[in-house]
């Protein structure tokens, strides 16, 4: 509870200003520090660098098949959609275009784009024809203030003429370009998100594009399947569901699109956690009485348990970069909080000191945990659950969402600059996605309830 001292009434008088300026002083300390903490966070994540200011005209049709027009639509879209949630680019307005724009290298005019009002440094550009079937995009990136030597890179992709093609060449190109002016990191277009839905009446697992796009159902359990966690390699997906010998892991391979067979240890088990080289599993089971985290192989075998104490100890996270250390939250001293041991069960700490911590979630650097937290909990207290960063050297933490509803289980995209969780401030459960700043906030899904979302390794 918060310390709420009132001043006596013969003192207030000669102390109110004081009372200002320490209040002034404060927010001013406050301020900085936030701005301090952005700085690091951004640092970490790959976001602090400085964008490069990108121009992408609408991609111009080769031909006059019909189909041309709804593809360009969908592949207009989905390219301008992936640049501008990247987080490394900064789009140019198209209201700053020039009226004729590129849709091959000899159209392209340089001082309207590299000047005001574009002022561009980079102009994306191309076409895209449909014939015999296909639909051929062929696109460019040149730097517009190198009029000497502009290519950057130039492709062309073909592929069946469906709207799903069209947004995966989009999506295919867009990684190219991020790759290239995001100093050598893969882009995340490419990347899917598994997530909880009942929208099927049943919780089953589901699976969507990383923008929201192509959500569909992969489990058919009509029970509750939740806590669903991909493999690094993206052919197996861990989830836990309720059968009926209880709470199992159970295994499915997303080559075979079927569950495969997996150990039951008996007791509850939930939340699996890969370890980076796909080797190993972690997870939460109450087999020998209480829940404890245990690790086995891939296979089930070699089941063991990494903690011992008074629990409850649930929600493995393995640290993604090194698979040296294992995040978790333990109910051990009261109110569930986060701890770190090493990958072999030694050198527990604890790593909030206050309020009800879980959902621990590390990043592919292995510098930062996410987590949802409720800092002030308890009868009368004004908190509410919250994504927060957390520095894993410092312990150090920085607040990502504010006053959003109840918001939980963050994931982190494979690039290290998105973060995705789930969160009711539309009124009901939905999956969300933000930079991992804890700006460019928007919702994916929009039917049903959709929750514990999981972002893949690639």
């Amino acid at each position: 509870m918060d310390d709420k001292r009132r001043l006596a009434p013969h003192s207030a008088p000669p102390r109110a200003p004081l009372v200002r300026t320490c209040t002034f002083l404060l927010l001013i300390c406050s301020f900085a520090s936030a701005a301090f903490a952005q700085d690091w966070v951004r640092t970490g994540s790959g976001l602090g660098v400085d964008k490069v200011r990108l121009a992408v005209p609408d991609f111009k049709p080769a031909n006059n098949d019909p189909q041309n027009t709804a593809l360009l639509q969908t592949f207009n879209d989905t390219f301008w959609n992936d640049l501008d949630n990247s987080g490394v680019v900064e789009l140019v307005s198209k209201s700053f275009y020039p009226l004729q724009v590129p849709g091959n290298p000899p159209e392209v005019t340089f001082g309207v784009w590299n000047s005001p009002p574009p002022n561009a440094a980079m102009l994306a550009f191309g076409n895209l024809g449909v014939a015999a079937g296909k639909v051929v995009v062929q696109g460019w990136l040149y730097d517009v203030k190198n009029t000497a030597s502009p290519l950057v890179l130039g492709k062309q992709y073909s592929d069946l003429a469906t709207d799903d093609n069209a947004r995966f060449i989009a999506h295919k190109f867009a990684d190219e370009i991020i790759f290239r002016l995001g100093g050598g990191i893969q882009g995340i277009a490419e990347s899917k998100i598994f997530f909880v839905s009942d929208r099927s009446s049943h919780k089953e697992i589901w699976v969507m594009d990383y923008d929201g796009s192509n959500q569909r159902q992969l489990t058919h359990q009509g029970s509750i399947s939740l806590s669903p966690r991909i493999s690094p390699d993206g052919s197996r997906l861990a989830f836990s569901s309720l059968t009926r010998s209880g709470w199992d892991i159970l295994m499915y391979s997303t080559d075979l699109n079927r569950l495969v067979t997996f150990p039951r240890f008996g007791g509850t088990n939930l939340s699996p956690s890969w370890s980076p080289d796909g080797a190993r599993l972690a997870f939460s089971s109450s087999r020998g009485g209480h829940s404890e985290i245990y690790v086995c192989d891939s296979s089930g075998g070699n089941l063991h348990p990494m903690t011992t104490g008074r629990g409850p100890d649930v929600s493995p996270a393995w640290n993604r970069k090194t698979g040296a250390q294992i995040a978790f939250v333990s109910g051990s001293t009261g109110l569930p909080q986060l701890y770190t041991m090493e990958a072999d069960g030694t050198n527990q700490q604890r790593m909030t000191d206050q309020g009800y911590a879980v959902s621990p979630n590390w990043s592919p650097n292995g510098q930062f945990i996410t987590l949802a937290w409720i800092r002030k909990y308890g009868p009368g207290e004004p908190g509410s659950s919250d994504i927060y960063l957390m520095d894993i050297a410092s312990k150090q933490w920085v607040q990502l969402t504010h006053d959003g509803g109840r918001n939980d289980f963050p994931s982190w995209s494979p690039d290290g600059r998105h973060i995705v969780f789930q969160s009711s401030r539309s009124g009901k459960e939905e999956i969300w996605e933000m930079l991992a700043d804890g700006t460019k906030l928007h919702q994916l899904t929009f039917t049903g309830r959709n929750s514990q979302p999981n972002w893949s390794w690639k």
